[in-house]
């Protein structure tokens, strides 16, 4: 399971997984607070905090594009002029859409 790093006021690091997140607001402390009510109050700021879970949500879809195009390199392609064959540009399927 992937998760986030943040910080509590008193600078203890832990662990949260962005998938629980309902909401993250400014009063003027950052609280995070999860689906199921639990509330945290951490040491990043709202956009600090948004940036992470924006990293954390482009490394699911980078990896989901690595997994989609791992059976399609099975087939020999010729290599790109520029010789950087890890730049790929890949559609996303969005199935039953």
């Amino acid at each position: 399971m992937k998760v986030i790093l943040v910080t509590r006021i008193n600078g203890a690091v832990f662990a949260l997984n962005p998938d629980l997140i309902e909401r993250a607001e400014c009063t003027p402390d950052t609280v995070v607070t999860l689906v199921d009510g639990t509330k945290y109050i951490i040491a990043e700021s709202v956009p600090e905090f948004i940036e992470s879970v924006r990293h954390y949500r482009a490394s699911l879809i980078a990896q989901a594009s690595r997994l989609e195009a791992e059976p399609t390199n099975t087939h020999s392609s010729a290599p790109s002029s520029d010789g950087d064959d890890d730049a790929k540009v890949l559609p996303l399927h969005r199935n039953g859409r």
